[in-house]
């Protein structure tokens, strides 16, 4: 498999295509952004310890019948991953209320949510990544409703995973956001799984463990990181 020139270059995260053309190389860089990229800063061992993490958390999930894009780690900071034909809304799945959800409702952050809220938000940065519903999706033929059946399905799946997984290291899965796509007819996990992406308490202190730490200008974003890392058992030497 050989490496070949930039197809994507996002906030976080460049892709390349490869001489494969169902696979491609996904770069995690040390670039960290908030706020559609108003806020930027470079972190040292970012893309190293998120490319670890991610490799962790998909081998856990496809354990667990989840099909995932991830297909190998290359280096510290690189993995190969199947091409998919991505699905442009995001699916997030919320256990605690916490973020925007309490701007938007007027709800308490640590709000315990039972059951759990799903929400879509369709993918677009110059429109900040609006709230979308079903209708929406299907009327604009962004995915059928079989594929969103099948996304709000492993959306959960991933849930009962994980927030079992995070419990065992003490903490809490607050929330979290999963991007799906096509591979050969079947929804497939995309995208990545990391503190960039969730939010993580400590289940005693509620001491934030994710990107928060970046957002709201708390510091030691990538100790955190670690620290998330090391309670789980991940591999970052």
């Amino acid at each position: 498999m050989q490496k070949r020139e930039e197809l994507y270059r996002g906030k976080a995260k460049t892709v390349y295509l490869t001489d494969d053309e169902n696979r491609l190389v996904l770069e995690f860089r040390n670039d960290t952004s908030a706020f559609d990229g108003q806020k930027v800063e470079q972190l040292a061992r970012k893309g190293m310890v998120n490319n670890k993490f991610n490799n962790f958390i998909m081998t856990k999930l496809q354990e667990a019948g989840i099909p995932t894009q991830l297909e190998s780690m290359l280096s510290d900071n690189e993995s190969l991953v199947k091409k998919l034909a991505m699905i442009p809304v995001e699916c997030v799945v919320r256990n605690v209320a916490a973020g925007s959800m309490c701007r938007r409702l007027g709800v308490q952050e640590g709000t315990e949510l039972q059951p759990p809220t799903f929400e879509f938000f369709l993918k677009n940065d110059e429109l900040h990544d609006p709230m979308v519903n079903e209708y929406h999706i299907l009327s604009f033929g962004w995915a059928d409703q079989a594929q969103i059946d099948k996304m709000k399905e492993l959306t959960f799946k991933v849930n009962d995973v994980l927030k079992a997984l995070f419990d065992t290291a003490g903490m809490i899965l607050v929330d979290y956001k999963l991007e799906f796509g096509d591979f050969n007819g079947e929804i497939t996990l995309g995208d990545e799984f990391t503190p960039d992406g969730c939010r993580l308490w400590d289940k005693e202190t509620r001491e934030k463990l994710d990107k928060d730490r970046f957002r709201q200008g708390l510091g030691g974003v990538v100790e955190a990181y670690e620290e998330v890392a090391n309670r789980l058992g991940v591999d970052l030497d």
